[in-house]
């Protein structure tokens, strides 16, 4: 991928977006769907676990055997073997928190028609899409049947070496002949224990079209005595994983499963999510559109007007002033344009601002200047008076420069001319007025209240400004 592209989103998904999952990438926005395996959560109760999944933003959750269900339920267990009553709570628990319950597993399938059916007739009730097993060898016929009779998948977990599936190579056997319905969980940390290529074992399963889901992992080191990382910090080659899944179409679900500093763990699944959105994003294939057409006719623009000349650059009139805005208003995107200053030039990019007549207090500003000095939270790069970019990487005035911003929920990623400058969680800004070290803003709202979508702006100040390759994709 052109290292342009890339640029803004620093490598690190459907929608959520979120429901993290759309085509490939963070279109991956519901084929490629993001939630916990309820097993990172296995000190506490399946309620909380999904709870701990609404608290991430997260809309899907696969449940394990065993977990206990709740502290008003203390007794009960979530697994297949729940009575009608505790069937309805989790139903209850999950709707009210606006998670789904697509996969169940670890669970045993074995060769035995009656116990294969409580698994299944429990998926069936649940809404249970895929039910992750390891199998042994001889149930496969029977468990074809039945997937096929309820049309719910088994997708067959590798556990680390010596379990029976820990090789790919045995998942692809057993899968041979068989159904669609039949194909694996790839395990990338259990890979690794077990010291397999994550990006081989993928490549070779996605050859037959194998994989169903994933219990997506990065690890700290190879082999045995590793445990988890926030996705992107490890050895397990997760970036390298997304693409080749990326390049292979897979659709389908993500379980985060976290076997570390378990009765904490919220904050690094964080990062594990922050990570998966934004390199989702990077590796999304929908096409970049023009922001402007080339007469403008989608613009809203002050008298003196704008406009762009035979080059394609974007400039304001010779006695232009005013600002230019888009008539589209966008949410979630990853927004490419080339800038341009003179000496002591002073501008900005507008983002989802909610009101053009009020845009000084409901827009997001990334400041543009031809210098890195001025005031705080004001040098090129800065969403301004709010957070200083983390290097300088403005070129001299008058040298073009290349911005990618990049907006997924809460956060907002800034890379300037290939280097990643701004990463900002709206979130942390809970007062008007004021920023998250305590210094003041000018800002009448919260930032953590600002809008989530609105016009983009693109600011004369009085100073020349420059504007060309002016691309966006939307996320949403």
């Amino acid at each position: 991928m052109d290292r342009r592209m890339r640029s803004g989103m620093v490598l690190l998904l459907v929608a959520a977006c979120l429901n993290v999952g759309g085509a490939a990438g963070a279109q991956a926005k519901e084929k490629w769907r993001l939630g916990p395996q309820a097993y990172s959560f296995n000190r506490f109760t399946f309620a909380e676990a999904v709870a701990k999944a609404k608290l991430l933003n997260l809309k899907y959750i696969e449940a394990y055997p065993g977990q206990k269900f709740s502290a008003e339920m203390p007794d009960a267990r979530m697994d297949h073997n729940m009575t009608a009553e505790q069937k309805q709570a989790a139903r209850k628990i999950l709707k009210d928190a606006g998670v789904t319950l697509t996969n169940y597993g670890v669970v045993g399938l074995p060769n035995n028609e009656a116990e294969c059916r409580k698994v299944f007739d429990f998926a069936k009730e649940m809404g249970i899409e895929t039910i992750v097993s390891e199998p042994p060898e001889d149930a496969f016929d029977l468990i074809d049947k039945l997937c096929n009779e309820y049309k719910i998948g088994v997708a067959i977990h590798n556990h680390p070496r010596p379990s029976h599936y820990w090789n790919y190579e045995t998942v692809l056997k057993v899968c041979e002949g068989r159904s669609k319905w039949i194909g694996a969980c790839a395990d990338t940390g259990h890979w690794t224990r077990s010291e397999i290529d994550p990006v081989v074992a993928i490549k070779a399963l996605g050859k037959t079209g194998r994989i169903r889901s994933l219990h997506f992992k990065d690890l700290n080191k190879w082999g045995g005595g590793a445990h988890d990382v926030p996705w992107g910090t490890g050895v397990s080659k997760v970036g390298d994983v997304l693409a080749e899944l990326s390049r292979q179409g897979f659709e389908g679900m993500f379980s985060i499963e976290y076997e570390h500093n378990w009765d904490n763990s919220v904050p690094e699944i964080r990062q594990c999510v922050e990570w998966f959105k934004r390199t989702a994003a990077e590796l999304d294939n929908t096409v970049y559109s023009d922001v402007f057409k080339r007469d403008l006719s989608n613009g809203i623009m002050p008298p003196k007007g704008w406009s762009f000349d035979a080059e394609g650059v974007l400039a304001p009139g010779d006695s232009g002033h005013g600002d230019i805005w888009t008539q589209e208003r966008y949410g979630n995107f990853i927004l490419e344009l080339d800038f341009k200053v003179p000496e002591g030039g002073n501008s900005g990019v507008f983002i989802r601002t909610g009101s053009i007549e009020n845009w000084i207090n409901t827009a997001i500003e990334v400041q543009i200047h031809a210098t890195t000095d001025g005031t705080k939270h004001g040098q090129c790069g800065a969403i301004y008076d709010c957070l200083s970019p983390s290097k300088d990487a403005t070129k001299k005035p008058g040298e073009w420069n290349h911005y990618v911003i990049t907006c997924l929920d809460n956060k907002i990623y800034v890379n300037l001319n290939g280097q990643d400058i701004i990463d900002m969680d709206l979130d942390q800004w809970t007062e008007k007025g004021k920023n998250p070290q305590g210094t003041p803003n000018k800002f009448s709202m919260a930032y953590k209240d600002m809008p989530r979508e609105g016009h983009l702006g693109f600011q004369y100040h009085g100073n020349p400004i420059w504007f060309k390759n002016l691309k966006i994709k939307t996320l949403d």
